[in-house]
């Protein structure tokens, strides 16, 4: 039986040294975390992860901030409201077809359905939505988009209803009466879901496109607005989410 050979050095033997340091590697890595402010590249350049190109949120939290639409859906958001706009006011071609598919839409699904997704635009329910998301980022420490999150809410009244007064556009339902254009329950829930989305967690936004989707869909099946009130309004409510959007990136930068 072979033994395995023993080292010659043993515990007692006192001409045994301590391993030296080795100098060439920690100059490198001293150099790389006091030059370059990255303490895992000893060659200055930022590491290829992903965490290592996150950047922090506001006073250093790590945070996401909204997504910004590009320029050309801006644009497009845009130039639909406006048209959609002119068609509504002179009574146009885009108009009058847009009331023949209200009427045959109307009441295909039961009321209940409809006016369950209608409540989703009412005050009552998307705002403490957004109060809560609000507060979460307050709590988080991110005062800025809190802030401009609750002024994009506050803009939607302040233009729906110039909007309404100037177009003066009878409902589906109430001929007699006017102001039905656009939806200020559709702009409601939009900005105040995709709001609180963005405050949250971004994972959210499928979540606040849902439930915008079924406000405005409800409203038309029930009779409430016309297409064409909750296309304008979600044109309304992107270049609001927008403005807030890039008000928040700015301060954050």
């Amino acid at each position: 039986m072979r033994e395995t050979p023993r080292s010659q050095e043993t515990a007692g033997d006192t001409r045994a040294e301590p391993p030296q340091p080795r100098l060439d590697r920690a100059f490198a890595h001293t150099a790389g975390a006091s030059g370059s402010g990255t303490p895992h590249r000893s060659d200055g350049r930022p590491p290829h992860t992903p965490r290592g190109a996150r950047q922090p949120g506001q006073a250093g939290l790590p945070g996401t901030t909204p997504p910004v639409p590009g320029r050309p859906a801006v644009f497009s958001a845009v130039v639909l409201l406006a048209v959609v706009t002119w068609q509504v006011l002179v009574e146009g071609p885009l108009a009058r077809l847009d009331e023949r598919a209200s009427r045959a839409w109307v009441d295909t699904v039961p009321r209940g359905l409809s006016e369950l997704g209608a409540d989703l635009g009412n005050l009552t329910v998307a705002l403490p939505v957004l109060g809560c998301a609000m507060a979460y980022a307050v709590h988080r420490g991110r005062r800025a988009p809190a802030l401009y999150a609750g002024l994009a809410m506050a803009l939607v009244p302040a233009l729906v209803i110039p909007l309404k007064e100037w177009t003066a556009r009878p409902g589906p339902l109430e001929p007699w009466a006017a102001g039905y254009y656009p939806s200020g329950h559709t702009a409601t829930a939009m900005v105040a879901y995709f709001g609180a989305a963005f405050l949250v967690s971004n994972r959210l936004i499928p979540v606040a496109a849902a439930l915008t989707a079924l406000t405005g869909t409800g409203l038309i099946l029930r009779g409430y607005h016309w297409p064409l009130d909750v296309l304008a309004s979600l044109c309304l409510g992107l270049l609001i989410l927008t403005l807030s959007s890039t008000c928040t990136r700015r301060r954050s930068g």
